[in-house]
């Protein structure tokens, strides 16, 4: 027993001591502010710093406060986000805003317990928020740790089980410094996100590896373990892009539930398999956009355009139609770039330089 505490607490004090020496400096580690270390935590779901930092940056520019956030159009929220995928972050960051401002007059939950209450807000999320603001002992468990516990532990538990979840958040309680929560939570996820990387992580100068069972196992490569889900689906997508001849095209908002909730999108044709111009002409000839209405279509790109999403692939076309009026109302070209719109959609649309 006591040699067990005694190896948590070298590991514990190891790590913090690694962190005070090498961690980055990033904005949100600059306060306590539940805002703004609630909204990094959000943004940095399923994202790399790299990439989230821009928009957390954007986003405290644009609303310093969660009155501010509050007070946003959910289409302005989303055009914000637009690039970061997985959209219902950014609904859920919006709807939480609006509860935090409104019903909890701006002030968020001070435990572990009360943030999970928040819509978005997972045990990740509330451990962090916790920890960081209000000093509470609750440990983090994301992608991070789980591949530093793993590896240093040599637990071969799947980390997307039940079983594993539950293992691995009483392992990281265990480890957490009583003393220094917040410090622990960030070192941990610095560690993995720097040394302990997925892909060539640095062994050779790494504080643990005399401990390390994955290192002296040679088991690197193969932990964490997970289990793989099902094959993504495949989907043929055709997105109709209406030119008229007053400089006019269709942007359509997408509704209900699933991807793209409440973006914008180009009138979407799906197909159970990929076609060449005639046969596709054919197949949208009845369509009632295209009722009446004389046009002539042309295939943009060349190559099929793969977007590939955790649970689908999207085998993407998108197709010119040329005509000379629109049978719905249309927004300018001049406007497009106003829209909310998917990254794939965005793209498209900075390659083909609307004007």
């Amino acid at each position: 027993m006591f040699a067990r505490l005694n190896e948590l607490m070298i590991f514990s004090k190891t790590l913090t001591h690694w962190y005070s020496n090498n961690k980055r400096n990033l904005p949100w580690r600059e306060t306590n502010n539940p805002y703004y270390i609630w909204l990094s935590e959000i943004i940095l779901q399923q994202t790399q710093v790299k990439q989230g930092l821009p928009y957390y940056d954007a986003f405290v520019t644009k609303y310093p406060t969660v009155f501010d956030l509050a007070k946003a159009n959910e289409s302005d929220v989303l055009k914000l986000w637009q690039g970061l995928g997985y959209y219902s972050r950014a609904r859920n960051l919006h709807a939480t805003a609006k509860h935090v401002a409104k019903a909890l007059k701006g002030k968020f939950p001070n435990n572990h317990k009360d943030l999970l209450k928040l819509k978005g807000v997972g045990d990740y999320t509330a451990s962090a928020v916790a920890s960081i603001c209000f000093n509470e002992v609750a440990a983090v468990v994301d992608g991070n740790v789980y591949r530093v516990l793993s590896r240093y532990f040599g637990i071969d538990t799947p980390i997307n089980s039940s079983k594993g979840a539950k293992e691995f958040k009483l392992l990281a309680q265990e480890l957490i410094d009583k003393q220094y929560p917040a410090e622990f939570n960030q070192a941990i996820m610095e560690f993995g996100a720097t040394q302990c990387k997925p892909k060539n992580p640095y062994c050779h100068i790494c504080p643990f590896n005399q401990g390390c069972i994955a290192l002296n196992t040679n088991r690197i490569s193969e932990l964490p373990v997970k289990i793989k889900s099902a094959k993504a689906k495949k989907k043929h997508f055709n997105f109709l892009v209406f030119i008229s001849e007053d400089e006019k095209t269709i942007l359509q908002k997408r509704e209900g539930k699933g991807i793209w909730q409440s973006l914008y999108q180009f009138p979407l044709i799906e197909t159970d398999k990929n076609m060449d111009a005639e046969s596709f002409k054919k197949h949208i000839e009845n369509e009632d956009l295209l009722k009446d209405v004389s046009f002539d279509l042309s295939l943009y790109n060349k190559d099929v355009i793969v977007h590939k999403l955790s649970h689908q692939h999207l085998y993407t076309k998108f197709w010119i139609l040329n005509v000379n009026r629109l049978t719905v109302e249309g927004i300018s070209t001049r406007d497009i770039r106003n829209y909310a719109v998917p990254i794939l959609i965005g793209n498209f649309i900075e390659s083909f330089n609307f004007q």
